[in-house]
């Protein structure tokens, strides 16, 4: 064992301080395990909402109403915009005196038409007079049909003057202000909905073929809470100036905690290898140094060791130990105690 190893071993054992009920207890031990480790890569991670758009102008006006201002919360259905409507309203009582006249017209087409058809049949008048009023009767009705799109069409364009909100969420940004003038296709108001929520993370093109098949991913927040993940979807090219594959992922978030623009931290696997475990309350540390103790002949002795990553309670060890060796779980309670034993040939291992 190297001096700088038994001086940090002397200084651990003294930062633990030697307690008697540490020293009645029970001294555990444990095998050194071979399983598989599953490598992964971090990656930066960006909640986003799933709906998410801008509403529009669909018919001209002056904006009267704007209910709703930026990072107010909307339900699905609420008034949003109202433009200015005497116009529309114009339009429409327009329609519908041209519907009626048409229809008027249509019912003296009709009349017309029986009184025809009934001399006809007795041979009073001749087939060219039974044509002419079979065709005013059919232009009647046609022109009917043409009335009532045209009242259709501008009850459409009244309804467009009150603009609802398509779905529940929160206004993002306003395009307008009060008495201005707009036009079709000009934005109006934009918001997103926070009832479904998505991850989308950017993968490095040599893990793209791997997560692709493995289909896995571990999404957690800063505070360790790992969040629950749905569908997961792989765009099928890369970017061209980053070439990374992006990654997107539907969220399940219960609480309604998260919000878009949030990161979170996204473990993707991205290989597989055999390794070493031990528990991790076996392990004894200090600064940088390692170690463990080995149950020789029943006998705990020191060894430093080199570890790895730390997973659900396990630690890789990468040096140090062999598969099956006995280690002491419990090495506190070795602190202060009569069956601690430091052989001076016991040696590093790396």
């Amino acid at each position: 064992m190297t001096i700088r190893w038994r001086a940090a071993l002397a200084a651990t054992l003294i930062g633990f301080g030697a307690s008697s009920v540490w020293a009645q207890e029970t001294m555990e031990s444990v095998r050194v395990e071979r399983s598989e480790l599953q490598e992964t890569v971090r990656l930066d991670g960006v909640i986003e909402a799933v709906q998410k758009s801008t509403v529009s102008a669909q018919t001209s006006g002056t904006v009267v109403r704007l209910p709703f201002d930026v990072d107010d919360s909307v339900p699905a259905g609420a008034l949003i915009v109202q433009l200015e409507d005497s116009e529309q309203q114009s339009r429409v009582a327009q329609a519908q005196a041209a519907l009626d006249e048409a229809r008027s017209g249509l019912q003296d087409a009709r009349q017309q038409f029986a009184r025809i058809e009934a001399v006809h049949e007795r041979g009073l008048v001749s087939r060219q007079e039974y044509d002419q009023a079979k065709n005013s009767l059919d232009a009647a009705g046609a022109r009917v049909e043409r009335a009532e799109a045209a009242l259709s069409q501008a009850r459409q364009q009244l309804d467009y003057t009150r603009i609802k909100a398509p779905y529940g969420g929160i206004v993002t940004e306003r395009h307008v202000e009060l008495g201005e003038s707009v036009s079709p296709g000009q934005p109006l108001l934009s918001g997103l909905s926070l009832e479904q929520l998505r991850i989308v993370v950017d993968l490095p093109q040599r893990y793209a073929d791997l997560a692709r098949t493995e289909r896995k991913a571990l999404v957690t927040l800063a505070d360790g809470r790992v969040l629950e993940t749905g569908e997961m979807t792989f765009y099928p090219y890369a970017d061209p100036a980053t070439h990374t594959f992006r990654l997107r992922m539907r969220l399940n978030e219960p609480d309604g905690s998260l919000f878009p623009g949030m990161l979170v931290k996204v473990s993707v696997p991205v290989a597989s290898r055999e390794a070493l475990w031990i528990p991790a309350q076996s392990l004894i540390h200090r600064s940088e140094l390692r170690g463990v103790f080995v149950l020789d002949d029943q006998q705990p002795r020191l060894r430093q060791i080199r570890t790895g990553v730390e997973r659900n309670g396990r630690i890789e060890v990468l040096a140090g130990l062999d598969e099956g060796e006995q280690i002491v779980s419990n090495p506190r309670i070795l602190v202060g105690s009569d069956r601690l034993t430091i052989s001076e040939g016991e040696t590093n291992r790396e």
